[in-house]
């Protein structure tokens, strides 16, 4: 039996809210791998540019719907590819979580989807011009590493709540979109 049966009966068992139109459609790719604590999710830091709002930050392999792409699930796919190089089959979706959009008003107007992946073998992973670095991280350490973090969005200071959690290279803080795309996940393995 597959590591991720029962996550999969349980994305295909629920209707995702999506966002209205009228939005920039994006999507993500939300890669869940089994690991000696349970799953592990991998998690990029995006390279440093001043045109990206997320610049530096901790995300999920991602972007914007082009003209070529068939679906927002192909963006996923391709997105993928091109930020660190790994191919994921269509066996390997497992399922969406519901839409999520910034809430900032400074922030573009955005729709992301993120699609769930299941991959095991854990592939590797490269980095590219839009990507610092990648890290698997145990959903489990997640669970235990909540906690607050000082954001300044547009010259105004905000506390928003995070993961902060320590990896080889030093912390990760991840907050915003993602942490709000990894509590839905959680919601529904909970």
């Amino acid at each position: 039996m597959s590591p991720f049966s029962s996550l999969r009966t349980r994305l295909a068992g629920r209707s995702a809210a999506t966002a209205a139109s009228g939005f920039t459609e994006t999507s993500v790719a939300l890669m869940l791998s089994p690991g000696p604590c349970g799953f592990e999710a991998l998690f990029i830091r995006r390279a440093i540019c001043a045109s990206d709002p997320w610049s530096g930050q901790i995300g999920l392999p991602g972007g914007r719907r082009e003209p070529g792409d068939a679906d927002l699930l192909m963006t996923a796919v391709r997105e993928t590819s091109e930020e660190i190089g790994v191919d994921l089959p269509p066996e390997a979706l497992l399922g969406t979580l519901d839409d999520v959009q910034p809430s900032a008003p400074s922030l573009p107007p955005l729709m992301i989807r993120p699609f769930v992946f299941g991959v095991d073998p854990r592939p590797e992973s490269r980095t590219s011009a839009e990507v610092a670095s990648s890290h698997w991280i145990a959903l489990e350490t997640l669970l235990g590493a909540r906690g607050m973090t000082e954001v300044v969005i547009r010259a105004k200071t905000l506390q928003a709540p995070c993961f902060k959690v320590r990896v080889e290279t030093g912390e990760l803080i991840i907050w915003g979109l993602t942490y709000r795309i990894l509590n839905g996940l959680m919601l529904l393995l909970s």
